[in-house]
Order: C-alpha cells, then sequence, then structure tokens
C-alpha cells in the first residue's frame, strides 16, 4: 500500500469521524429547541457520534471524539450564554467565548466519559457480546453526569419535556432517567441501522422492539401518572395567587440615569399599583413579587430613607390584608444574602415575617468561594458578586388571609436548576413551590425558556404545583404534571392570578430517593468494564 493510498485511508476515517460530530450536534441543536415537532430526534440524535466513536482506532481517538463533541455541543445549545453574560459582566464577548468552550469538555464530561467506557469495552469484547460496549458507555455517560460541575444542570432527558406523557418519568429518577431511556434508544436505532446493512431486514425486528418497547413503556407510565394526579386533584382547598412581572430590568443603568432613591421608588410604584388591580378583580391568597423587586436590605435599612420605604411596604401588607413574598437582601452584620421576604398582615399588632436566604448562588457573577476570593481577584472581575450562601433548603409557613396556614418551599432563581436542593424543601412538609426569580438578563434568548423547562421538571419530581414569579418573564403557574397552566411571556408587563388547585401529595422515587441513577450507573460501569476484563483474562481450558 503507498504512502498516498495510506494518506488518503486517514483522511476519509478523520472525514467520517468528524462527520459524525457533525451530524450529532445538528441534531442537538434542533433537539434543544424543546419543540413537540422536534422530539423524535432524541431517540437518533447519537447516532451520527456513536458511529463515528465505533470506528476509533485508539483511546486517545475515542477521548478526542467525546471532546469535541462537548465543545461543539455547549457552543450550539448554550450558544446565548457568552452574549447574556457580557450583558452582565460587560466583558468583550469574544473572551465569554473563549472562556466557555474551554471549560465546556469540564462541563460536559458525559460525552468524554461514554466514548472511553465504550472503547474500553469494545476492546475487552472484541466482536463478542456486542450488547456490552454500548450498554457500558450508556452507564458511564449517565453516571458521569451526576458528578459533573454543570452550570445549567442539563442532560438529554430535559427535550423530552415537549411530551406531556414522556416527561412523567422525571418522577422516578428525575431528568436523567428519562437520558437513560434515551441513550438506550439510540442504541437500539444504531443497532437497526447495522442490522439491516449487515444481516438484511430479518434482524432488524429485535432492535426496533426494543425501541418500541422503551417508548411504549414511557408512554404508559406517563399515562397511568397523568390519570393519578387528575384524580388526587381536588376542587375545594386551592389557593389564588396574585403575581406581578413589572418588567423592569437593569437597575444599575436606571440608577446611573435616575438616582438610587427614584428607581426604588418607581419600582415599588408600580408594584403596588399592578397589585391593587389585582386586588380590584378578586380577593387573593397571597401576592409575590419578583427576586430582588426591592434592591435593598428590609428590616436593617442604612438611611432614614431606607427606613420609611420598609414602613412602606409593611403598611401596605396591613393595609390589604394580603401575605406578601417579595425579592430584596437580607443582612447578617456584615454578610448580605439575596432573600425571599416573608410579610403576613398583623396579628395583634405585630406584622408576621418570615425570611429565606438563596442558597445556590451562581459562581464568580453571584459569589465567590472564600478559597480564591482576593482584592486580586475582585480587581481583575470587578462584577464578581458579593452575596453569601443561605443556610440550605427550608419550608416556610404563611397564614393565609382566611387563617389557613401554607407550607412552601421557597427558591430563588438558580436553586430551581438542583433538583436535590428543591427536594430538600418538599421533605420538610410543603405543599407548594414559590420561586422568584430574575432573567432579564436572558431576555430575548431561549434562557427564559429553559429556565421555566427545569422549573417544571422540579414540579413533576416532587408532584408539587409550583408559581413562578419573575420580573420580565417567564412568570407562570406549573401544575404537578409539569404543565404551563397560565403565564406572562419573556420581556411583558403583566399581573396574573394564579389558581392554584388542591392536589393530594403523591409519593415519588425522585423524590423519596434523590439522585440514586447516577452512583447506580458508575458502580455498573466499573462492574461491566471489571467483569469483561477478568473473563479476557482467565484461562481457557
Amino acid at each position: 500500500m503507498t504512502d498516498v493510498q495510506v494518506g488518503r485511508g486517514r483522511g476519509r476515517h478523520l472525514g467520517l469521524a468528524l462527520l459524525g460530530v457533525v451530524g450529532t450536534t445538528v441534531l442537538f441543536a434542533l433537539f434543544a429547541r424543546l419543540e413537540a415537532h422536534w422530539l423524535a430526534l432524541g431517540w437518533v440524535a447519537m447516532v451520527p457520534w456513536l458511529a463515528a466513536l465505533d470506528r476509533a482506532r485508539s483511546s486517545r481517538e475515542a477521548l478526542g471524539l467525546g471532546v469535541l463533541l462537548s465543545v461543539t455541543f455547549t457552543a450550539v445549545v448554550f450558544h446565548w450564554f457568552p452574549a447574556a453574560l457580557q450583558a452582565y459582566s460587560r466583558a468583550p464577548t469574544v473572551v465569554g467565548w473563549a472562556l466557555f468552550l474551554m471549560v465546556a469538555p469540564l462541563l460536559q464530561l458525559q460525552f468524554a466519559a461514554a466514548a472511553l467506557a465504550r472503547y474500553a469495552a469494545r476492546r475487552l469484547v472484541g466482536e463478542g457480546r456486542t450488547w456490552l460496549p454500548p450498554l457500558a458507555g450508556t452507564l458511564a455517560y449517565v453516571g458521569t453526569e451526576g458528578i459533573t460541575p454543570k452550570l445549567f444542570a442539563d442532560t438529554l432527558g430535559h427535550g423530552l419535556y415537549a411530551s406531556e406523557w414522556l416527561r412523567q418519568g422525571a418522577d422516578v429518577a428525575g431528568a436523567p432517567g428519562l437520558t437513560l431511556v434515551l441513550l438506550l434508544g439510540n442504541e437500539c436505532v444504531l443497532a437497526a441501522l447495522r442490522a439491516w446493512r449487515g444481516q438484511g431486514a430479518r434482524q432488524v425486528w429485535r432492535p426496533v422492539a426494543g425501541l418500541a418497547a422503551l417508548v411504549l413503556m414511557l408512554s404508559g407510565y406517563g399515562t397511568l401518572r397523568i390519570a393519578q394526579v387528575r384524580a388526587a386533584t381536588r376542587d375545594d382547598g386551592g389557593l389564588v395567587v396574585g403575581a406581578v412581572q413589572a418588567n423592569i430590568t437593569r437597575y444599575e443603568k436606571l440608577r446611573a440615569e435616575m438616582g438610587a432613591y427614584e428607581v426604588v421608588r418607581m419600582v415599588l410604584d408600580t408594584h403596588y399599583a399592578m397589585s391593587d388591580a389585582l386586588l380590584r378583580d378578586g380577593p387573593l391568597d397571597l401576592l409575590v413579587w419578583p427576586e430582588t423587586v426591592y434592591p435593598t436590605p428590609f428590616g436593617s435599612p442604612r438611611s432614614e430613607t431606607g427606613a420609611r420605604l420598609d414602613a412602606e411596604i409593611a403598611n401596605f401588607v396591613s393595609e390589604r390584608g394580603v401575605p406578601l413574598v417579595f425579592g430584596t437582601y437580607d443582612l447578617e452584620g456584615e454578610r448580605e444574602f439575596n432573600a425571599a421576604m416573608f410579610l403576613g398582615p398583623s396579628v395583634g399588632g405585630v406584622l408576621e415575617r418570615a425570611v429565606y436566604r438563596k442558597t445556590m448562588l451562581f459562581p464568580l457573577t453571584e459569589w465567590v468561594p472564600d478559597a480564591i476570593d482576593s482584592p486580586a481577584l475582585r480587581e481583575w472581575f470587578p462584577w464578581t458578586g458579593r452575596w453569601k450562601r443561605g443556610p440550605g433548603p427550608q419550608s416556610v409557613s404563611l397564614k393565609l388571609r382566611d387563617g389557613r396556614l401554607l407550607r412552601v418551599a421557597p427558591l430563588i432563581c438558580y436553586d430551581t436548576i438542583f433538583p436535590a436542593y428543591v427536594a430538600g424543601g418538599v421533605r420538610q412538609g410543603a405543599e407548594l413551590l414559590l420561586t422568584l426569580s430574575n432573567d432579564s438578563w436572558f431576555m430575548g434568548t431561549p434562557a427564559p425558556r429553559l429556565h421555566l423547562m427545569h422549573a417544571a421538571f422540579r414540579s413533576i419530581e416532587t408532584r408539587r404545583p409550583q408559581v413562578r414569579v419573575t420580573n420580565s418573564g417567564v412568570s407562570a403557574l406549573i401544575d404537578t404534571t409539569g404543565a404551563v397552566v397560565a403565564e406572562v411571556d419573556d420581556d411583558q408587563r403583566a399581573g396574573l392570578t394564579m389558581r392554584v388547585p388542591g392536589t393530594a401529595s403523591l409519593p415519588t422515587l425522585a423524590l423519596a430517593w434523590g439522585d440514586w441513577l447516577s452512583p447506580l450507573a458508575l458502580v455498573g460501569t466499573v462492574v461491566l468494564l471489571v467483569g469483561a476484563r477478568r473473563r479476557r483474562s482467565a484461562p481457557r481450558p
């Protein structure tokens, strides 16, 4: 064989590998839109990359395919993030892109782990036990995602949100459980294509039947759970919540143009007026304003003006006789927290008050770990946050205007990304998820809808309804099937009356056991690979 032929062979091999990465990346870009007409792509999106991976000639090549897909996946699915980072930090967009793509292999570590596990299993079993490499790769993928420090806790299973039936399976093992089913479905499709090419139509039926069984199993379970949720929904004992989305954003810019007091005055007057409009439409059990709507410490005023504004909010609650939850800051000595303040109508002349402090802060932009915090870091990155982390999930009791006691799991923005965190509040007895958020940095991008989708999965996993109120959208009422029952869209100003039906609690495995799938998948990967190695090393009779 001549050098030219060898070069051509290598070039063709490289071209096919890159084509596999490109094919999967394009399919991911469409599937990640979370639209029903792209839903089927989730069952085939991995096929081009898996086919390329099975042609890898070395572990280094397999790893390279995994790393490359992590970068292209990040670029097409989260293309909006560098611009949002620029809007927040004023750093050049090109810097945001460079940093984002540099850390992509760490944020999407599951691709590299699956590639290496699949390659190792293929080398160990040779041509036998063809089911082992796909299974090892699938388990490595799911298991690695559970330990990967992802900024957005993303997983392929989120793409099934567009199907009311299929997404219900998240109450078993969260969205990662849906990812497991999707990956197995992709393996069935790849096996069917290979069977058709190598053995003809007679052998295709087995992987096709496997794919059909996965879809029918997930759909059947979803149908059953939806029926159970509807049976548990009561006509009485509901809750009427007034949500205010004023669409006032970019406080820093407004402060520079108008002055600090004028901005706070405008924000409060707008929320008072919109709240009163909701109250005129009918009685409310609860009023909710979004995250950091009152951008100064409540209850710890820094000036006489601040004290007057605090008293004004308290008087508003007392005069209307309706509990209010709103985003503000909370102080403890020199430590400042992003907080949700609960104010209830006065009992015996004393205003009821409780506070929740946000715990899951976005790295650097909201919070800097003490281990790396320094004056030099603050000088290099002046936009780094100074908030401190709260103590963790909690359930807050709130007395409604009719005397009923409501227990809610308060969440602020980034808190909703983390299933285990949300479940922690529900395990303390919460009947309702109450989320305050500020998504204004992502206006005009897919991010507000992606954030809403994450919130919906928390309601599925815990089978708790959710009231979600944001400053600029998307504010929504989410029921226990994850359906958005009512909403105010991105970049809109509106008040919304949310009627939350009474719902008996339903047990879920995701709530009881938490993230049980990821560690089990990691153990399963190790067991499969070690077992295959031992069988290969065992002496033959």
